[in-house]
């Protein structure tokens, strides 16, 4: 731990800059300052190859983040489009339940109108029945009275032919 002292503290803010290859070159000059000495020094092969290790790891480690992001957007479509999938799916499912029970109120509304209708037939019919139960009456007693009314001129009828009989015979006896 006391040989991190040692070493140049590089932040995350260094390490985040737009290029990496700027960011490279800027950690190396500052390890290989001029006049710097100690373990530091860029002659010193294992520190430079550590720090482009070091860079190596961290370009390969915000590839494989750029990478996961990408997929994880890639898997992000791929879930919505399988959510809005089932969506879909579960919409259609409620739109033919709600067709199927759409159907069934409409027979039901159908069969209620037709007792309705027929109730009401019912009730036109013995309005209707009535009505005509008072025409019909009233032309029984139209044509009773017209029986009593034949009647007397069937009466008058044969009263007439009676007359009229004894009168040719008047007749028939005075012509001779």
């Amino acid at each position: 731990m006391s040989h991190n002292r040692d070493r140049p503290h590089v932040t995350k803010s260094t390490l985040d800059s737009s290029s990496s290859s700027a960011t490279k070159d800027g950690l190396r000059e500052r390890v290989s300052r001029p006049g710097s000495s100690g373990p530091w020094d860029v002659s010193n092969d294992s520190s430079k190859n550590h720090a482009e290790s070091y860079f190596s790891r961290r370009e390969d480690r915000l590839s494989a983040r750029k990478k996961a992001e990408e997929e994880m957007t890639r898997t992000d479509y791929k879930k919505m489009h399988e959510k809005a999938l089932a969506t879909n799916q579960r919409l259609k499912s409620r739109l033919e339940t709600s067709k199927q029970e759409l159907v069934v109120i409409q027979e039901q509304l159908q069969r209620a109108q037709q007792k309705e209708l027929k109730s009401e037939l019912g009730s036109n019919l013995l309005e209707t029945d009535k009505k005509d139960s008072r025409s019909v009456r009233k032309k029984i007693s139209d044509m009773e009275e017209q029986l009593k009314v034949k009647a007397e001129v069937e009466t008058e009828n044969q009263r007439l032919k009676d007359e009229n009989g004894a009168l040719i015979r008047v007749i028939t006896k005075l012509s001779k």
